[in-house]
């Protein structure tokens, strides 16, 4: 797989040459922006500072521009100290020395196409056999090359064949870090310990005899053990989703909502560390893929960026995926403006069987 290749603006057009300074206005006080702040975009933004034009290397959406070691940092209102050298300016076309640039990835601009045109828009009529074959190829390519994050709610814990799909893709490689809830955890153990899902069996649907203390069972028995570690270990269970992390070693972040039971010792029960969580695994993410989760789609798809600056100083696109049977959802993450999010509308347990047969790891 080749990735496009990014281009960088032509700096010596007159535009860039003529216009002005940006302008850095310390902060008030401590969280608190300075009055016409400008906000980051998912888009690469360059902030033209004694003469050049400085990328702001890592950014994320509903954030502002902090210049500090001249470089461009991007920083969350809540995480902004008095004092912090923040960038003024509503425009974005070189006006206050400010430059948001959508096309760096030959995407095309709008003008491009055509004004009247049939099914531009991602719905359940619209064909996704070539997203399927597309992903294929970025997964294989990202496995060795680049950073996989999952975004999942808890409806594969429920399926015993998209249980074991998932488990399957982790094993292959091609998961770097998993983003969830108390719920998609909590299922999953669920299912490894009891072979149910909220009481249910996880292959025939059936309900078993007080089955809805199955969760909460397995739930205590965590907390009795202290980790999802000890518990899988103590047990003897080698099975499912979380097993596969703890067997591979992969960092998973579980958010807390204020409907969970137990929670799960893991589980961050304070939001905002839970985004810091969150926000530290989605910093080097080139492809994300959301499932069957709208918040928590949501909230990555905020603070995930169009682009990552590698080590090496190349820009290159970053993959954004959302998986969902309901159009909503998906089109909700499909109105971030994103380059390269895409919306797949289908039965998630189903994707995630064809994507694990599709990369030959299903037996």
């Amino acid at each position: 797989m080749k990735l496009r290749e990014y281009t960088h603006p032509d700096f010596t057009e007159e535009k860039f040459v003529n216009c002005p300074e940006a302008v850095f206005v310390p902060a008030p006080m401590d969280g608190v922006a300075p009055e016409n702040f400008h906000a980051m975009s998912i888009f690469p933004e360059y902030f033209k500072v004694d003469g050049k034009w400085l990328l702001a290397e890592e950014s994320r959406m509903d954030c502002v521009p902090v210049l500090k070691d001249g470089k461009i940092h991007v920083v969350e209102f809540r995480n902004l100290s008095k004092g912090d050298l923040v960038g003024v300016g509503r425009t974005e076309n070189c006006e206050d020395g400010i430059y948001v640039y959508p096309y760096g990835f030959s995407e095309g601009k709008p003008e491009d196409k055509d004004i009247f045109a049939f099914r531009t828009s991602r719905s359940r009529e619209t064909a996704f056999s070539v997203d399927y074959d597309e992903l294929y190829e970025i997964l294989k390519y990202e496995k060795d090359h680049g950073k996989i994050v999952w975004v999942m709610g808890p409806a594969f814990a429920f399926d015993h064949d998209a249980r074991k799909a998932f488990q399957k893709i982790i094993e292959g490689g091609y998961v770097h870090a998993l983003l969830a809830g108390n719920a998609l955890a909590t299922h999953d153990l669920e299912g490894a310990y009891l072979n149910t899902g909220l009481g249910q069996n996880i292959y025939t649907q059936e309900s078993v005899p007080n089955g809805h203390y199955n969760h909460l069972e397995t739930i205590n028995k965590v907390r009795y053990y202290g980790s999802i570690g000890k518990f899988l270990e103590e047990e003897g269970l080698d099975d499912g989703i979380m097993a596969a992390c703890e067997k591979k070693g992969i960092p998973y972040v579980l958010g807390g909502s204020i409907r969970d039971d137990g929670p799960l010792p893991p589980v961050y029960g304070n939001v905002y560390e839970a985004q810091d969580a969150m926000r530290k695994e989605v910093r080097g993410a080139t492809t994300v893929i959301c499932m069957a989760t709208m918040l928590h789609s949501i909230a990555v798809g905020n603070m995930t960026p169009s682009y990552r600056v590698l080590d090496d100083g190349t820009v290159r696109q970053v993959y954004f995926y959302c998986v969902d049977i309901s159009e909503f959802t998906v089109n909700k993450l499909a109105d971030r403006g994103s380059l390269s999010a895409k919306g797949i509308i289908t039965n998630v347990q189903d994707f995630i069987v064809n994507l694990c047969k599709g990369l030959g790891e299903w037996e």
